[in-house]
C-alpha cells in the first residue's frame, strides 16, 4: 500500500531542496521545489507501490530545476544603460537576409544538416545543445552541421562566398 503524499514530502523534502539548490543556487531553489512537488502530486496515484519515491523526486527536482533555470536565461535582466540597438549591426533583419543565393542553398540542405547548420552555424548554439533540439547526439549534430557546411561549399562555394560560419 503506497504511503500518503504528505509522508513523502516529510521524509524527502529536505533532499529535494538540496538538489534545488545544487543546480539553481539558493534564490530560485525554492521556486523549483515547489514546481517539483506540484508534480509529483499529480502523478503520485499512477506511480507504482514499489517505486523508489526518493529517486522518483530527485528526478523531477533535476528536470524542474533545469526548466527554472532555462526559464531565468530568458528573462530580462537590469541594466544601467539602455543600448541604441540590442542587435550588432551586421544582425539586423534587413541585412541577415542579404544574400538570397546562399539562403536558398542553405534551405535546400536536408533537413538535419539545414537545422544544425542554422542553430550552431547561425544561431551560434553549442552541438550538446542541437543535439537535444534536433535529437540525436552531439557527434551527429557536429557531423550534420559539418556535412551541411561542405555541401554548401560545393554547391555555393563556386563564387568564393561560404564561410566556416555562415
Amino acid at each position: 500500500m503506497k504511503r500518503p503524499f504528505e509522508q513523502a514530502v516529510t521524509e524527502h523534502g529536505a533532499v529535494v531542496l538540496r538538489v534545488c539548490r545544487a543546480v539553481l543556487g539558493p534564490s530560485e531553489a525554492d521556486d523549483a521545489w515547489s514546481e517539483t512537488f506540484l508534480s509529483a502530486l499529480r502523478a503520485w496515484p499512477d506511480l507504482p507501490d514499489d517505486a523508489n519515491v526518493r529517486a522518483w523526486l530527485v528526478t523531477i527536482a533535476h528536470r524542474k530545476a533545469v526548466d527554472v533555470a532555462r526559464a531565468g536565461a530568458r528573462r530580462p535582466f537590469p541594466v544601467a544603460e539602455v543600448p541604441d540597438s540590442t542587435a550588432p549591426r551586421g544582425d539586423q533583419p534587413e541585412e541577415a537576409l542579404r544574400d538570397g543565393d546562399l539562403w536558398r542553398a542553405v534551405a535546400a540542405l536536408p533537413e538535419k544538416q539545414r537545422l544544425c547548420v542554422a542553430y550552431h552555424h547561425v544561431a551560434g548554439l553549442p552541438h550538446p545543445e542541437v543535439a537535444r533540439i534536433v535529437g540525436g547526439t552531439p557527434a551527429a549534430a557536429r557531423r550534420a552541421a559539418a556535412d551541411g557546411i561542405a555541401r554548401l561549399r560545393s554547391t555555393y562555394a563556386p563564387q568564393g562566398r561560404v564561410s566556416a560560419h555562415v
